[in-house]
């Protein structure tokens, strides 16, 4: 027999938990509908993967959502590995007291609104202990974290899982049901790329969507002499990911600079919002925010031979130290193949408010601006509107700085703004 539907989180009678399946006891209805109940106030299910382990998958994933986070966006971080939890650690909250109800359990929130919870946070000061658990026990406690978490409502819920294709992230994509999709990180050896294409293999077989793959710890550039050294090689997870047929998102450097954020608690992409690592961070999750755009705001327009239109605030004459004081804007239309700047206006913007000038330029169909500085807010608001962003130009003639872009020779220093 069929119960009445008794979930009033949406409006689609199609939702499968609205009704008992049949032969589904009352109390696995329940369950099911709980779990899909708090789903549905989660806009975005993003699942993080890697083939093996020691690739730096929790730092991304750690990265990538508190990305999101600045960006305006409402995150929550899910750590399942339940053996190796991590993300406590690198937050910097591994003896915060988890709160919680008969019923609820309240995540931990740190930072710019990132909700978080993982089994290390359960752990108290028996951290060093030992989990020894089988699968059901995994199965359990993977659908408490996503059933009883008073997750609220979010815009984007990132899943840190365990490295490989066990219980973990097989359990939490079966139970979500519905997430938009996996990022696969690695590391540009063929070690670690062989094990990637074995994830690639195990979301195709769980028909979980795969958003790109990223190459973690791809090259070091030395702060003395600026020499860039390939550690562990370059270009594997890009060219693995062509093979596949599958986006590669891009690539990120390695930092010392990234381990210390980590061992202090604090996201790297907040610690040093401008450094080139973090704007790595910022192009990853454009293709995330861009879920959220109109189709037509998501067509490319930077592949060569199609249409490139570059930004460039200027005042006088010369490109504007800020953006946001500029009194006009100077849009080129180029062709990156041919590097021909085929077309140029200025126009002048609307008064400076937060969100007005990315909106606005995305409106006159730009996808790059070169400035001096710019925050870290203002950043991730462009990136929001498909725009790429380019600090630490010094003021000069705007088509001279364009000529400099597209022949790779603009030449950038610090980023003259951090508010």
């Amino acid at each position: 027999m069929t119960n009445e539907p008794k979930c009033n989180t949406c409006d689609d009678n199609q939702c499968n938990g609205k009704n008992q399946h049949p032969g589904e006891k009352e109390e696995e209805f329940l369950e099911r509908q709980a779990l899909k109940s708090r789903m549905c106030g989660i806009k975005h299910k993003v699942i993080v993967l890697s083939g093996k382990g020691g690739v730096g998958k929790s730092t991304v994933a750690a990265n990538l959502a508190a990305s999101l986070c600045m960006a305006g966006k409402t995150v929550g971080l899910l750590d399942i590995d339940i053996h190796g939890p991590s993300i406590p650690k690198l937050l910097h909250i591994e003896h915060v007291p988890v709160r919680g109800t008969e019923n609820s359990i309240y995540p931990v929130e740190v930072g710019n609104g990132l909700k978080v919870m993982s089994i290390g946070l359960l752990l108290g000061e028996r951290d060093d202990e030992a989990i020894i658990w089988r699968g059901p026990m995994k199965h359990s406690v993977i659908k408490q974290f996503l059933r009883d978490v008073e997750w609220g409502d979010l815009d984007y819920l990132v899943v840190d899982s365990p490295p490989g294709t066990g219980d973990e992230p097989m359990t939490v994509i079966q139970l979500i049901g519905d997430a938009d999709g996996a990022i696969i990180v690695t590391t540009p050896q063929e070690l670690a790329v062989q094990d990637v294409r074995r994830s690639i293999m195990f979301c195709r077989q769980l028909d979980l969507p795969i958003l790109g793959v990223v190459e973690n710890m791809s090259g070091f550039r030395c702060p003395q002499c600026q020499a860039h050294t390939h550690i562990f090689g370059s270009g594997g997870g890009q060219s693995m990911a062509e093979k596949a047929g599958v986006p590669f998102l891009g690539a990120i450097p390695i930092d010392p600079e990234v381990v210390t954020s980590g061992d202090t608690g604090m996201p790297f992409v907040q610690a040093q919002p401008h450094a080139e690592t973090s704007r790595a961070f910022a192009r990853i999750v454009r293709p995330l925010l861009e879920r959220d755009l109109p189709a037509e705001r998501t067509q490319p327009t930077t592949q060569q031979g199609q249409p490139l239109k570059v930004a460039i605030p200027v005042a006088q004459g010369v490109l504007c130290v800020h953006f946001g004081h500029s009194e006009q804007f100077v849009l080129f239309d180029v062709d990156p193949g041919t590097r021909a700047i085929l077309n140029c206006q200025a126009l002048t913007p609307p008064p400076h408010e937060p969100g007005v000038l990315p909106r606005w330029l995305h409106q006159q169909g730009a996808n790059v601006i070169i400035t001096g500085g710019m925050g870290a807010r203002a950043q991730s608001l462009f990136a929001e509107n498909g725009i790429d962003v380019i600090v630490g130009a010094t003021p000069g003639a705007p088509e001279q700085i364009v000529r400099a872009y597209l022949d790779g020779m603009l030449q950038t220093g610090a980023n003259v703004c951090d508010h």
